[in-house]
């Protein structure tokens, strides 16, 4: 498995240089979550009948540089899956994010850590304890490190 700070780290590296996310690749990313196999151009065209074959094999490859997908030549055509899962994008998504919000000064902070503790808060208590056990089990290890 992955550590997922592996693939938080190719993420934000990838997403710096190459942007978000259009909507065609979120459709082409979609596609690919969905059949859970290596795919080529020729495989994916019968699911975007309305898109040229040099767009949807640009589409990929674009996708590839991101950092999102992972390709392979079979014979003359380049394969690809998906190098990360739904999930692990979003939650890496979701990260960049809110490291860019952490970024600005300390008082734009507050209401958004607010926001999310009572979210949070208000979908599920124990996902609350968790949070808070994760908030102390960090400030220990900053004090062991600082010790």
């Amino acid at each position: 498995m992955i550590p997922p700070m592996y693939w938080l780290a190719r993420f934000r590296e990838n997403h710096k240089t190459a942007g978000p996310f259009g909507p065609l690749e979120w459709r082409v990313l979609e596609v690919l979550w969905d059949r859970d196999h290596l795919c080529s151009v020729r495989d994916l065209q019968p699911a975007f009948p309305q898109i040229a074959y040099t767009t949807l094999m640009t589409t990929l490859d674009r996708l590839h540089r991101k950092g999102v997908l992972d390709r392979s030549k079979r014979g003359r055509a380049f394969c690809y899956k998906p190098s990360l899962t739904r999930a692990q994008l979003e939650s890496a998504r979701a990260a960049e994010a809110l490291r860019v919000a952490l970024e600005g000064d300390g008082a734009s902070v507050v209401p958004l850590l607010s926001f999310f503790v009572d979210v949070v808060g208000n979908r599920d208590r124990e996902l609350l304890d968790e949070l808070e056990a994760l908030i102390r089990a960090r400030r220990a290890e900053l004090e062991r490190k600082q010790s």
